[in-house]
């Protein structure tokens, strides 16, 4: 379909949204979902028409100009115009294909965020608190609400295993291309040698599902409840407070023992079950529409190293689209992690638009 063929289509259906709606005579659900649509589609439209306009007046400019009869003052405004409309409407045609790239549903969910230490010991724990500080961090600079959900540490105050639902404006938008393996290079505290470790934390960041978004048979969990485990002494629970839930179908475990209150932890486990299964279905839709989508940023696959932060040399790169920054304290302190998520959600929108065929 051509540009301006697409751009008709948009006005077409912007207009049938009109009439529908003025007719009075729909369901409150209908119209609910047309209300969505036509508040969606009122920005693009505005822009549509703002560029259709410029295109017929520089249309009309270059005709002026062929007219010998025009005196030069008038001749020296036209161009003037023209040659104004002539920069402007290339603009107005990226952003106008900018706001047509399809649209991720789950841009607008609050999300879920796990924090895992991987390879490296101690030192990959003390990494992922590092991550989780980045993220709380990241999230009080947007205004978001980081709810702790699971928590696991070991000795020296690293984090074994963290799961962190976040809640705000377009949270999963800005987040979800944080999924991957995070890598660290620097000297540990427990080194003696001064010698630079290596270590991996892994994060996943899956789009909050509520019940409308996936369909769960109840006859397709197994609800096992247990006593929490502890350090002993007034952590242990004396009761069994503690759940675990097993998707049967396919083999998706949580695990939620937080709470002194079973029911609690039944309602974090099946809000983090949801989301995971959601995820999952994502993915295998992306997958079936492009054996490639798996390399896109944001693929979330979480066997790939997305990003190093080379404490040595204050470096933070992300291997995706090759980004360095030599500001690795603004960056792991969430002050300067919008740099990098600007730059991977415009690749990704670029490598989007080369998707259409206009």
């Amino acid at each position: 379909m051509s540009f301006d063929r697409k751009l008709d289509q948009v006005l077409g259906r912007f207009k049938e949204i009109e009439n529908l709606m003025s007719a009075g005579d729909l369901a409150t659900e209908e119209f609910t979902k047309l209300s969505k649509e036509y508040s969606e589609l009122t920005p693009l439209t505005a822009s549509i028409r703002e560029y259709k306009n410029m295109q017929q007046e520089y249309k009309d400019l270059a005709e002026m100009l062929k007219d010998e009869a025009l005196d030069k003052e008038m001749k020296s405004m036209a161009e003037s115009d023209w040659y104004d409309l002539k920069e402007k409407l290339p603009i107005f045609e990226h952003n106008i294909k900018m706001m047509l790239i399809p649209k991720d549903e789950a841009d607008e969910k609050n999300a879920i965020l796990e924090i895992r230490a991987g390879t490296g010991g101690d030192e990959a724990a003390l990494f992922a608190a590092d991550l989780y500080s980045m993220y709380k961090n990241y999230s009080a600079n947007n205004n978001w609400r980081f709810e702790l959900m699971e928590l696991s540490e070991n000795d020296l105050g690293g984090i074994k295993q963290a799961v962190v639902k976040i809640t705000g404006a377009n949270v999963f938008a800005r987040l979800k291309f944080e999924s991957g393996a995070h890598r660290v290079q620097r000297v540990p505290e427990t080194e003696t040698q001064g010698r630079v470790h290596t270590s991996a934390a892994t994060v996943a960041v899956l789009p909050e599902a509520e019940e409308v978004d996936i369909d769960i048979n109840p006859n397709d969990l197994r609800i096992d409840v247990y006593r929490a485990s502890g350090a002993g002494g007034q952590h242990v629970n004396k009761t069994e407070s503690a759940v675990r839930i097993t998707h049967i179908p396919t083999g998706v475990v949580v695990q939620q023992q937080d709470s002194k209150s079973q029911h609690t932890n039944k309602e974090k486990a099946m809000t983090i079950l949801r989301s995971r299964l959601y995820e999952q279905q994502r993915q295998s839709l992306a997958d079936e529409r492009s054996a490639s989508r798996r390399e896109l940023v944001g693929s979330g696959d979480r066997s790939e190293r997305i990003r190093t932060y080379n404490f040595p040399q204050s470096r933070v790169t992300d291997h995706r689209i090759n980004l360095t920054l030599y500001k690795l304290d603004q960056v792991i302190s969430g002050e300067c992690l919008d740099e990098i998520v600007d730059a991977l959600t415009a690749e990704d929108n670029a490598k989007k638009m080369t998707d259409i065929s206009w």
